[in-house]
Formats: C-alpha cells, sequence, structure tokens
C-alpha cells in the first residue's frame, strides 16, 4: 500500500480501539458501584485487601463495621471511580486493541517473525497478570504490617485515593518485574546473551533482585520484598535453565569457553598444516633468444622518375 493508505488504516484502527476502549470505562464505571447477581463489584474486589485486615485496626465509617474508604474532597469519590473505570476498560477492552495493534503490523513481518510475537505477546500478558494476582495476594500482608506497626498511638483512616494509588503500584510494579525474565529469554534467543555468560553469576544476579525488589516495593514491608525477590529470582532461574537448553539446542557448547578469561584466546576448531622451512632461492638463468633477426626488406628498384613508379603509388 501506499504511504496514504497505510495512514487511513491505521486512523481507522485507532478509531476501532478507542471506541472499544470508551465501552470498557463505561462497563468499568458501573461494574464499580453495579455488579451482576453472585459477583463481587469491582470497588469490593479492589478493597478486598483493606476490608481483610482487622476491624480494630481501621477506622469504622458507616453503620457498624462496615468497610469502606474515606473520601477528603468532593470530587475524589467520582474521579476515583472514574480513574479506576479507566484501568478497568482498558483491560476489558485488551481483546480488541491488541488485536487492532497486531492486524496493524503483521503485514509487515515474516512468517518466523509473526510466529515469535505471537509467543511474546502472549508470555508478556501471562507474566503480567501473574505478577499482579501474586501482588493482590501480597498487599494484604505488607497492608497490615505497615497499619498495626504503630496501632498503639494511631488508627489507620485511608482515603480512596491512597489506597488505590498504593493498591495499583503494587500491581503495576510486580507485574512489570515479572518481565524480566522474559527479556533474558529474548535476549538469548537472538543471541545477544548466552547462558555460559550469567551461570556463574548467580550469586550477583540473587543479590542485585533482592536489593531491586527492596527498592522497588511500593511498601517497603519486608514480606512484600521478600516474596518479590523470591518469585521474580526464580522466575530468573527458570529463564536461565531456557537459555541453557537453547544454546545446546542450537549447538553452541558452553563449556568450551567456561574456564577463558575475557582476554584469552580460545583454540581453534581445525588443525593447519605446518609451515615448512623456507627452501634457498635458486638463481635465475639468462632468457634465450627464440625469435631470430628479421631481414631489412630492399628497396624497389625503380626509378623515381618513371610513370609506372606513380602509377603504381596511385
Amino acid at each position: 500500500m501506499e504511504l496514504v493508505e497505510h495512514l487511513k488504516e491505521l486512523r481507522t484502527r485507532v478509531i476501532i480501539s478507542l471506541v472499544a476502549l470508551v465501552f470498557g470505562t463505561v462497563v468499568g464505571f458501573i461494574w464499580y458501584q453495579s455488579a451482576p447477581p453472585g459477583m463481587q463489584t469491582l470497588g469490593e474486589i479492589l478493597r478486598g485487601p483493606y476490608c481483610s485486615l482487622p476491624a480494630e485496626n481501621r477506622v469504622a465509617l458507616g453503620n457498624g463495621d462496615e468497610c469502606r474508604l474515606l473520601a477528603t474532597r468532593p470530587t475524589e469519590m467520582f474521579m476515583l471511580r472514574l480513574k479506576v473505570g479507566a484501568l478497568a476498560g482498558a483491560v476489558i477492552s485488551s481483546p480488541v486493541w491488541l488485536y487492532q495493534l497486531w492486524a496493524f503490523i503483521t503485514p509487515g513481518l515474516h512468517k518466523q517473525e509473526r510466529r515469535w510475537t505471537v509467543t511474546f505477546v502472549t508470555l508478556a500478558v501471562s507474566l503480567f497478570v501473574a505478577g499482579a494476582i501474586l501482588a493482590y495476594y501480597v498487599i494484604a500482608v505488607g497492608l497490615g504490617f505497615l497499619i498495626t506497626i504503630g496501632d498503639e498511638t494511631q488508627t489507620a483512616a485511608l482515603t480512596g485515593g491512597d489506597y488505590f494509588h498504593f493498591l495499583l503500584a503494587f500491581l503495576v510494579i510486580f507485574g512489570v518485574c515479572f518481565e524480566v525474565p522474559l527479556i533474558i529469554a529474548m535476549l538469548n534467543i537472538v543471541g545477544l546473551l548466552g547462558y555460559n555468560q550469567m551461570k556463574g553469576k548467580r550469586r550477583i544476579i540473587w543479590v542485585a533482585t533482592f536489593i531491586f525488589a527492596a527498592l522497588l516495593s511500593p511498601g517497603g514491608d519486608p514480606f512484600s520484598m521478600l516474596i518479590l525477590g523470591i518469585a521474580v529470582g526464580v522466575l530468573i532461574e527458570l529463564s536461565l535453565q531456557f537459555c541453557r537448553w537453547n544454546d545446546k539446542r542450537r549447538g553452541i557448547d558452553s563449556e568450551e569457553f567456561a574456564e577463558l578469561g575475557d582476554d584469552d584466546a580460545s583454540e581453534l576448531a581445525y588443525r593447519p598444516d605446518p609451515i615448512m622451512p623456507a627452501e634457498p632461492v635458486r638463481p635465475v638463468a639468462p632468457a634465450s633468444s627464440s625469435t631470430a633477426a628479421v631481414p631489412d626488406k630492399p628497396a624497389p628498384s625503380v626509378v623515381p622518375n618513371s610513370g609506372s613508379y606513380f602509377d603504381d603509388v596511385l
């Protein structure tokens, strides 16, 4: 297609994705407070970690011990519901806009590239969801630690904005950290990272994993840092085993260069012929004259003033 046709196709697919996103946002906005029979509302699902705390560790708002969050501004509840609905809408409409993105880039890919792209996207989404689910169950323990650490003098009365920002930060950080093993595997597939380069650095990898888990964990509590570090470390170890299998499948001998340093040269894979000693240079023989001298052609015996001479010339 021409450039204008590509732009028209892009415009159409963007419009379809935006319509699906708006529709999903409306569904999420309604689901936040209303749900079909037998299902929890989105607000109840997201409040789950906070409401799982003992009643004495949070302020009782509403009727009795009903679990509610606090709002301190007139527009806070509406804006919070709109933000949560938009996030839910992005998840609900993800099959539509992911398909539109895939349909736009597919014609420019080869068959092998399409197969790897499908595998990569599927694993990326699965790992992110797995990290978010783990974070959802970890939040209750981490939040309980943070709230009860000073309950002798304070009682937690969290606002909806603060709590949901804390919750969403947990979900996103756990989900993104779970993508690290996939990045390692993809670097190995394209040949930029080998198993031999990482197998001797496992201690450094584990220490770095726990350091980053401590820095990235939103709550800062030891339990969430420990769970994040162990989970990501186990996934990285699985990715290393994949790199080991992939290198062996491609015929890369990871043990061959294990003992060599960065500045050491490896042995050649073949044995060249030995270099023989130089022979003395033989004297050059003079060139023999094989061509006889050509005798001079005798001049014609004619009289210059004769007419036959000039007739021959003409």
